[in-house]
């Protein structure tokens, strides 16, 4: 039962738990002992009227308004994006939670100054001025207490007494307190409608001056070009400042949304009337209302129409795209087109070459002997200008791919090799031993002056190359596909390497799949598993776990394991003593590098989350001199193993590169993580206001993991990961293993994934373009 309403002011300790979707945030928070009614707050939502220890006459206020109680308290609301540090002035009732017990509920907050000298540290050391970290901020409190901020402001050649400033610096700081102040302005305005500082910063860096007036005239924009907002927080902005529930420009904005929402699921396209059912939902509208405006946004070319083919009660069945995912998908299909047909015949020193010849001639120089299904598809990789080849682990597909390397170099032919990530190109060259890149890298992605970060290699400036040949293929989204078919010359190869039985892209469509399907290029299906693959369990079971069948396991020389285990907090604390132990011992290797925890998803007892906290005390301690720094819901620590979370075009690292965190600068406030990458180690450096866009990675999601390979994979399966567990996810984190695979969990757990073949088809029509070779009409 809710207490009657409070109000509590204090600062942000901890941030527990956060919800990046919808802003519901656990916090820990140390209350003032004074309300800003001059009453304690108790802790249990009931204010009582100090005495002070100095006996009668004397003012309780002044001695307790700047003393913390010792014990913080849990505070759970939608917070956005409050960081660690912020004092709060928090509106709302204290209930009793069945489970967590006693905590504040938070209705409504404010961010206020910081009022005390510890409060000022926290500020100052949380990353909000640039130029200055926890160290450096704790050194300027202990000399100007309480009125540092005043210093900073009005007297900032006073920071010159502070070790280690200078007049450059204390001008920096100076600056970057303006900064701060110009920022206030939108954080007041922002603030009003639930958006913390730390958002409000990140408004501000985009937005600069202009933040307002732009949130004002279309605070839809947020959610595209603002990380970590949400449509639902933009339109409560919008409606807050005066949009109409059935404004146009809301309506709009929702059936865009919507579209974004499918694109991120992995649809390239949505059906009309799923999308206006959809978005009538979302906006709590007719569909009526939405049909007209979505009429306007097709005549404006906000979005694509195309027919289906498909006869309905209303005629023709109508997909909507975004236009960039419709010339995305057109164009790749027509780039195919060109490369499938516009393609000369293989020809050696100035004359043509039979396949078979090379083939023959290459065994004899290189000793590879193939087998004849192998051959077959050496022959067609040559004969070819588009080329598939697909299979399962133990198949040959490396071997397939070291021949077809050795004859196109046999007809002096130049190779480009290349992958989707980092980790797997760095897998390629070792395979290959030939130098191979991420596609960004061998497009040349970067920024071009007056246009942005764009990719430089395209058809005005295609690859200089004879042959292009991807690896880990079903990877690729329909987007980078695109830019890829778009580098390539007529005349110029271009073989496709993956397997399709593991989990689609990330983003949106799933080109590979779509390609075999359409049955218009020549694809090479391995399912031959050769003698020498066969003697390893993580083949055998891979390929069991795709006809649904269990794994062997537990072998006493085996390479995979299942230990049964019911209860989830069994679970991970038994991954915990594998990763840090066991299976290090068991392959003679480094715990942090050659062992991967993957997990099918973030929250729960045996998720992401809460096993990197484990793992990361467990594998990375706190000690004396190993520098640390709170980063949203936790910390990062100098030697943590990390994973960049979102593409960052300036700092050249995407989404899913996973590093360590080599230097800690708590004077600066700056985190250096290297990062491995084919080409070499890159270090790469991230202000704290940046490095929540780093997470731990002690323990990834199966999904992040694709493209990868470890000597060792350990696995939690339990029934709290009903939601994932899918055949193809299990498969996936099987095969990222080279020497040993442990699950760990219930046998219930493993085989719900088994049976789990409801993989969501994803709409396209990718394949339809291309058994037609065409582009598609627009309907209008």
């Amino acid at each position: 039962m809710a207490d009657k309403q409070a109000v509590l002011e204090g600062t942000v300790e901890r941030i527990t738990f956060r919800n990046d979707d919808n802003g519901y945030t656990v916090l820990r928070f140390t209350p003032d002992t004074a309300s800003p009614s001059g009453k304690i707050a108790d802790g249990r939502g009931r204010d009582y009227e100090p005495v002070s220890p100095a006996g009668p006459g004397v003012s309780s206020r002044s001695l307790f308004a700047s003393e913390p109680v010792a014990a913080p308290v849990t505070v759970v609301g939608r917070f956005p994006a409050v960081a660690v540090g912020e004092r709060l002035r928090l509106r709302g009732r204290w209930v009793q939670h069945p489970q967590y017990g006693r905590q504040f509920s938070s209705e409504k907050y404010t961010v206020l100054a910081p009022a005390t000298a510890e409060g000022i540290r926290r500020y100052l050391g949380s990353g909000l001025i640039r130029g200055i970290g926890p160290a450096l901020a704790d050194r300027l409190v202990r000399r100007f207490g309480a009125d540092t901020l005043h210093v900073i402001a009005e007297a900032p050649q006073r920071l010159q007494e502070v070790e280690g400033i200078g007049p450059q610096r204390a001008r920096a700081i100076a600056d970057g307190i303006k900064q701060q102040k110009a920022i206030q302005g939108v954080m007041v305005f922002l603030q009003g409608h639930g958006i913390s500082a730390a958002y409000a910063t990140r408004i501000y860096r985009v937005y600069g001056q202009d933040a307002v007036a732009k949130v004002r005239d279309d605070p839809y924009r947020l959610a595209a070009d603002i990380p970590g907002i949400g449509f639902k927080t933009a339109d409560r902005i919008a409606r807050s400042v005066g949009v109409d529930k059935d404004a146009p420009r809301r309506l709009a904005a929702g059936l865009e949304h919507v579209l974004h929402d499918a694109a991120q699921r992995g649809h390239v396209c949505v059906a009309r009337d799923d999308l206006l059912e959809q978005a009538a939902e979302l906006l709590e509208v007719d569909a009526t209302t939405l049909s007209a405006v979505l009429d306007e946004m097709i005549a404006g070319r906000r979005v694509v129409v195309e027919a289906a083919g498909e006869e309905t009660a209303g005629g023709l069945r109508e997909l909507i795209y975004l236009p960039w995912l419709h010339r995305a998908e057109s164009e790749l299909a027509a780039g195919l087109r060109r490369l499938y047909e516009q393609f000369p015949p293989l020809r050696v020193v100035g004359r043509p070459w039979q396949a078979d010849e090379l083939i023959a001639r290459t065994e004899r120089e290189t000793g590879l002997r193939l087998s004849e299904e192998q051959r077959r598809a050496v022959a067609a990789a040559l004969e070819h200008g588009v080329f598939v080849l697909t299979g399962g682990p133990g198949t040959g597909k490396t071997t397939i791919l070291r021949m077809v390397l050795a004859c196109l170099e046999q007809a002096g032919e130049k190779v480009e090799l290349a992958c989707p990530t980092g980790r797997a190109a760095q897998r390629l060259r070792e395979a290959t031993g030939r130098s191979a890149r991420t596609i960004h890298r061998l497009l040349e992605f970067g920024p071009v002056e007056g246009e942005g970060f764009r990719f430089q290699r395209n058809e005005q400036r295609p690859l200089a190359a004879d042959a292009v040949i991807i690896d880990e293929a079903s990877m690729l989204d329909v987007s980078l596909a695109h830019h890829l078919v778009r580098a390539i010359a007529s005349g110029t190869r271009l073989i496709l390497v993956g397997d399709v039985q593991q989990l689609p892209p990330v983003g949106p469509g799933y080109p590979l799949r779509d390609i075999i399907a359409s049955g218009t290029v020549p694809v090479a299906r391995l399912s031959h598993v050769f003698r020498q693959a066969e003697q390893s369990l993580i083949v055998t079971n891979a390929h069991r776990i795709l006809q649904g069948r269990e794994p062997v396991c537990n072998r006493p020389d085996g390479d995979f394991f299942f230990i049964e285990c019911e209860d989830p907090d069994q679970v991970a604390a038994t991954v915990r003593d594998l990763a840090m132990r066991r299976v290090p011992g068991f392959i003679k290797g480094d715990p942090i590098e050659d062992v991967q925890v993957l997990s099918p998803m973030r929250r729960s007892v045996t998720g992401v989350d809460h096993l990197n906290e484990l793992l990361q005390a467990s594998l990375n301690p706190p000690s004396d001199g190993k520098p640390e720094l709170p980063v949203g819901a936790g910390l990062l620590r100098v030697g943590d193993k990390v994973m960049q979370t979102r593409n960052n075009y300036e700092k050249a690292v995407f989404n899913g590169d996973i590093g360590r965190v080599e230097k800690i600068d708590q004077e600066n406030g700056v985190v250096s993580v290297r990062f491995p990458q084919p080409e070499g180690p890159q270090v790469v450096q991230y202000e704290i206001s940046e490095a929540d866009e780093l997470a731990l990675a002690y323990c990834i999601t199966v999904h992040k993991s694709q493209g990868s390979e470890y000597p060792a994979v350990v696995l939690p399966l339990t029934t709290q990961h009903y939601v994932m567990l899918q055949r193809n996810l299990v498969y996936t984190a099987v095969t990222r293993a080279r020497r040993l695979v442990v699950i760990v969990g219930s046998r219930r757990a493993l085989r719900m994934a088994l049976a789990g073949v409801t993989d969501e088809p994803r709409a396209s029509r990718l394949a339809v373009r291309l058994q037609r070779f065409g582009v598609g009409e627009v309907v209008r």
